[in-house]
């Protein structure tokens, strides 16, 4: 990715170890506050001066995907959550946290800790309010999506600790929320977690859930010390994901496989990566046995299943009606306990699962240049123009114009 920031920004942008560790950002004050606000907005200005048109395999977005239609499965507690914390919101915090249904909002979330952002923060938070906004992402998430979701939020907090107890960078309260439209049971709107290694878009319409785009990760995974020393996240999807590639024959490993070493961050639709054009690579789930595409829906189901129940259930239909078309490709070795990259790509659902590099902690790194399993993000996306529920937002619109 060519880069027009400064050097210092470069690395911090990429994700890449160095600027915090190489050149120590300064942990509070104005400076710090200039800083990031300047890498945030021109972050803003590369990401956002082209249209949303989604992710695609070719360029052009497969249209009928995503029709407008009842699930049969109820909104009503997520909106009935929502306006729980909006209600507890002052008039300020109010005004921070709401835009409108089809504001660019949606777009700006960036994994990266520096990034600046809107809405209201849970360190600005009462306690009640803490109380109703974790309510809502209870509402929203499955118990195994909200643990997870909180559980990244702790281990940020580690991160700080490792980092010399520095909180003003990291901590498990640098969480944001906002809100765009109005939650309603028949109108489009949504809500959006922003925060390090943690994004949730949550999209309602009627009765239909789209929670992408979706970002899950942390360093690091798991805790060596501290105050959440043991807890740890994502392992059960690293080794189901090992568990695929291990399922597959030589001939289908040799299609899915696209590089046997990993050298560095190989994920494609982080941040501000909404139009990426990614063709289809790897093994093709119609070219599998069938105990091996179960496991490849199991492996689906694993990062779907932290949305709530019953629209996870929903979500794991279409899944399954595009399963064919569904591509496992790989990148790394075969051995056990390696660093490996793997994404699972249909026209309805984008997986993306990697080991990265270090960036916050380079200094506890055997080598601070190589993938790690101490550093993993995950990102769920839905291709072909309904991130964000952009799709059906759109059908919306053409058929009750605002």
């Amino acid at each position: 990715m060519k880069n027009k920031y400064p050097k210092m920004a470069v690395m911090a942008w990429c994700g890449v170890a160095g600027v915090w560790a190489q050149t120590p950002a300064p942990k509070s004050g104005e400076a710090w506050i200039e800083r990031s606000t300047l890498m945030s907005r021109e972050a803003e200005a590369k990401g956002l001066a082209e249209p949303f048109r989604g992710i695609t395999a070719k360029g052009t977005v497969e249209s009928g995907l995503f029709p407008v239609r009842a699930t049969g499965v109820s909104t009503e507690p997520v909106r009935q959550a929502a306006l729980a914390w909006l209600a507890a919101l002052t008039a300020e915090q109010k005004k921070a946290a709401v835009f409108p249904v089809g504001d660019d909002e949606w777009r700006k979330w960036m994994n990266q800790h520096f990034y600046r952002r809107q809405g209201v923060s849970f360190q600005a938070m009462t306690e009640a309010q803490r109380t109703a906004a974790f309510g809502l992402m209870k509402a929203a998430l499955s118990a195994k999506g909200l643990k997870l979701s909180q559980d990244i939020m702790k281990l940020n907090h580690t991160l700080g600790e490792l980092s010399g107890n520095d909180f003003v960078q990291y901590g498990e309260q640098l969480y944001w929320i906002t809100v765009m439209g109005e939650p309603s049971a028949t109108e489009p709107w949504g809500f959006q977690v922003d925060g390090h290694h943690l994004i949730l878009n949550y999209f309602v319409l009627g009765d239909q859930v789209v929670m992408s785009p979706a970002f899950y990760g942390s360093e690091p995974v798991v805790a060596p010390s501290g105050k959440y020393q043991g807890l740890a996240i994502l392992q059960e999807e690293q080794a189901r994901g090992f568990a695929m590639l291990q399922s597959l024959d030589a001939s289908q490993r040799a299609k899915a496989v696209l590089a046997v070493k990993k050298t560095g961050n190989d994920n494609l639709t982080e941040a501000f990566k909404d139009n990426v054009v990614l063709d289809y690579a790897g093994v093709r789930a119609g070219e599998l046995a069938p105990a091996q595409r179960e496991k490849l829906v199991k492996l689906i189901g694993l990062f779907v299943a932290n949305m709530d129940d019953g629209h996870a259930k929903v979500k794991m239909d279409e899944v399954r009606a595009k399963l064919d078309g569904t591509y496992f490709a790989w990148i790394g070795g075969a051995e056990e306990g390696g660093v490996f990259y793997f994404r699972i790509h249909s026209p309805v659902v984008l997986i993306e699962f990697d080991h990265q590099r270090p960036a916050n902690l380079r200094q506890l790194a055997k080598d601070p240049q190589a993938p790690n399993r101490q550093h993993v993000h995950v990102v769920v996306r839905t291709p072909n123009g309904n991130d964000y529920g952009k799709d059906l937002l759109r059908q919306h619109l053409l058929a009750h114009p605002h």
